[in-house]
């Protein structure tokens, strides 16, 4: 049994006041030291430091508390390498029962699920996904979790599990596998859609894949691991069960209630009630929806609305949609069908996922879908698309559509598009601006406001409340959102006595069977897919092309003899800042040779110190009119 004291330093250190809507005796928060981290997660993440008053957040902004903070460092199963320094931590060999959690993306975020278990002395991955960038990262499309701490302990790596078929959670699995080198364990329609991504990256015959029925038990190395089979909107999704010594845990990945859900079978919450049953030590549940109240809205009524709505509709109907939802799309294609319309589908991502959901079995009672080549040739008024780019994706089908760049496909007066999804927190810009677009060209859109044409996948506060009902796991760890979505889950939980545990991304947890504790931190972090390359998104390469965004570039060149002495004029450059006819273009142009000029002749022998002199030549010659900074570089020639 868990003592009242442990209890008292699990959750947090300080009591809820009436007013907070915590009932209980304590608040459900744990604290941690402060990382860097994103502005949303900085607005609601408890900063610890011994001494100072922790920030709850706004919607916490009552709780305070003075108490030190417990040294995080001195978990039982980790010890600082000499070598390695503090982020280093080196796991003890003789833990043979120990289990720990380890969340590296998608805790405190949206986007890059990529989570850790280890048992004993080996570890278990379950997702690799990817995120998109935000406002706060115009530098970069696809965002990838860093794997440096499971990289270095890859030989310790006995696989990875995929929950299901989304790009936030297996999509980055063909940018990251060579860093794992670890065989890969999903469903059938997971691996066809994986399969796929792996021959893009050249890496199918490289990756071993091993394809498990839903619902069924397997191993992987010591892990004994089962899937429940759930509901999401993606065919095959899963939970995982996880049998250890500590133990039995349940990783619940993206999961909701629907007891009429079009394609594949309804949550299996008679597989929840057993467990529940048989007694679960901690539960690791999605966080994205839960602070929507009642239960979830079905698949079901989206398609009967949408079956009205597109009879209802004259002229061209292009539909978007997250391309893995092939319920969605199955209701798609009934209601063109009973409203006298083909389909044909636009954009790549939906192509392969046609291909792979027929491979599978799904969309077997749909006629094969046309080519956008093809849609042209059918009258306006006969004819639904269905379009990549519900997310404003800028290289995506609709945003060209709206733009009027699309080779194929053109949208006008009298046509509609139906937003069939939601927008992910910080695509708004970009959605909307692709909704303008729209809307400029005569083009009607209706998105979920106007009419049912979308339900979450995720489950609501009511879907959680009667997961924990049935499940009544001792602990409850929330994933998978931001840190509003995290403390709402944890609220919830605690409503039904279930002990809360909030971790951040590469906290440590410590699972035993008569408690969990934070033991140490693994290094985190994020990276970029720039191209066919990936960078660290803090690198130097990331942080000039994010200083040139803002602040613009400026690029002198100049010659210079055996001596060092100018041969010529030398010449500015500055796009995006000034143009070339620009007066004051030809005054700092001036001001740069003046300078260069009077460089002591030290400097001029060695190439890497004139161009750090001339460097800093130009940045006078700019001077402060421009009231920017922008990325400063030259070009030296010696003749």
């Amino acid at each position: 049994m868990v003592t009242r004291s442990w209890i008292s330093w699990c959750v947090a250190y300080v009591p809820a006041p009436v007013s907070s809507g915590f009932s209980r005796k304590q608040a459900p928060y744990r604290g941690r030291e402060k990382r860097q981290r994103s502005t949303v997660q900085a607005a609601h993440m408890p900063q610890h430091q011994a001494g100072r008053t922790r920030n709850f957040g706004p919607d916490r902004a009552d709780i305070q508390a003075d108490e030190p903070v417990r040294n995080r460092r001195s978990g039982p199963f980790f010890k600082t390498h000499p070598n390695l320094g503090n982020w280093k931590q080196v796991l003890f060999m003789n833990d043979v029962t120990g289990v720990s959690f380890l969340p590296l993306g998608g805790t405190g975020e949206i986007g890059m699920n990529l989570n850790l278990y280890r048992q004993g002395e080996t570890w278990l991955a379950v997702d690799c996904g990817i995120g998109f960038s935000g406002n706060d990262t115009p530098e970069a499309e696809i965002i990838l979790p860093d794997p440096v701490f499971i990289a270095e302990r890859r030989k310790a790596l006995a696989g990875l599990v995929v929950t299901h078929a989304h790009e936030d959670h297996l999509g980055a699995i063909a940018h990251l596998w060579p860093q794992l080198g670890c065989p890969v364990y999903v469903t059938p329609f997971a691996a066809a859609v994986l399969r796929r991504k792996l021959g893009e990256a050249g890496l199918v015959q490289q990756v071993p894949i091993h394809v498990v029925a839903p619902g069924s038990a397997f191993t992987v190395g010591p892990f004994d691991l089962r899937f429940v089979s759930v509901t999401h909107s993606v065919p095959e999704s899963q939970s995982l069960v996880l049998r250890t010594p500590q133990g039995i845990i349940v990783h619940t990945g993206d999961w909701k209630i629907d007891p009429d859900p079009q394609v594949g079978p309804p949550t299996d919450l008679e597989t929840f009630a057993a467990l529940g049953r048989e007694g679960v030590l901690a539960m690791v549940c999605d966080s994205t929806n839960v602070r929507t109240e009642g239960p979830s809205a079905s698949e079901a009524d989206v398609r009967r609305e949408m079956t009205r709505l597109i009879a209802s509709l004259e002229g061209r109907i292009a539909v978007t949609c997250f391309a893995s939802n092939v319920a969605r799309v199955e209701t798609l294609a009934k209601a063109a069908q009973a409203a006298g319309r083909r389909v044909a589908v636009v954009g790549r991502s939906l192509r392969n996922l046609e291909v792979a959901a027929r491979e599978c079995g799904y969309l077997s009672d749909v006629p094969q879908f046309l080519s956008e080549q093809d849609a042209n040739s059918v009258p306006d008024g006969q004819i639904l698309l269905i379009v990549t780019g519900s997310q404003g994706e800028p290289r995506s089908a609709l945003s060209r559509i709206a733009s009027d760049t699309h080779p194929n496909i053109s949208l006008g007066e009298g046509d509609t598009v139906i937003y069939s999804s939601r927008m992910i927190p910080g695509n708004e810009q970009a959605v909307i601006q692709v909704q303008d677009n729209l809307t400029r060209r005569g083009v009607r859109v209706i998105t979920d406001k106007d009419h049912l044409v979308h339900v979450s996948g995720h489950a609501t506060g009511g879907d959680v409340r009667k997961l924990y009902d049935l499940v009544r796991p001792r602990f409850l760890i929330p994933v998978h959102g931001e840190w509003r979505h995290l403390t709402a889950n944890a609220a919830i939980a605690q409503e039904l006595d279930i002990e809360p545990v909030l971790l951040e991304d590469g906290d440590i947890l410590d699972i035993r069977s008569d408690g969990v504790e934070i033991g140490d931190t693994a290094p985190t972090g994020r990276l970029v897919l720039d191209g066919g390359r990936i960078l660290p998104m803090n690198g130097g390469v990331l942080a000039a092309r994010r200083r040139m965004l803002f602040n613009g570039m400026v690029l002198g060149s100049f010659a210079v003899d055996d001596e060092g002495y100018l041969i010529g004029d030398p010449k500015v450059s500055a796009p995006g800042l000034l143009d070339m006819e620009d007066p004051e273009t030809q005054r700092v142009t001036e001001e740069f040779g003046n300078a260069l000029d009077e460089i002591p002749d030290e400097l001029r022998a060695n190439d890497a110190t004139f161009r750090e002199a001339a460097k800093t030549a130009l940045r006078r010659a700019l001077g402060r009119k421009l009231q920017k900074r922008p990325q400063v570089d030259v070009h030296l020639l010696r003749v």
